[in-house]
């Protein structure tokens, strides 16, 4: 996959990446900063030696989406 060309949009891109790889921000978000699909984001990782992240990171965020799962049960 060819990046942009751009000093902007290689901007963008590298915020985007150094932001989702320090957990900043999601897989989706990070995407849509740089301007691309999901899809299309996770192969700019693939191509600079990243692994996509799923779920939570930490167990503080598991914590969070099992008890906002829990209350929509309720």
């Amino acid at each position: 996959m060819a990046l942009s060309t751009s000093p902007e949009e290689n901007d963008e891109l590298a915020t985007a990446v150094g932001q989702y790889v320090l957990g900043e921000i999601s897989l989706g978000k990070a995407a849509e900063v740089a301007g691309m699909t999901r899809w299309e984001f996770e192969a700019v990782l693939e191509e600079a030696g990243f692994t996509a992240f799923y779920g939570p990171r930490a167990d503080a965020d598991l914590q969070d989406e099992v008890d906002v799962a829990r209350s929509l049960s309720e």
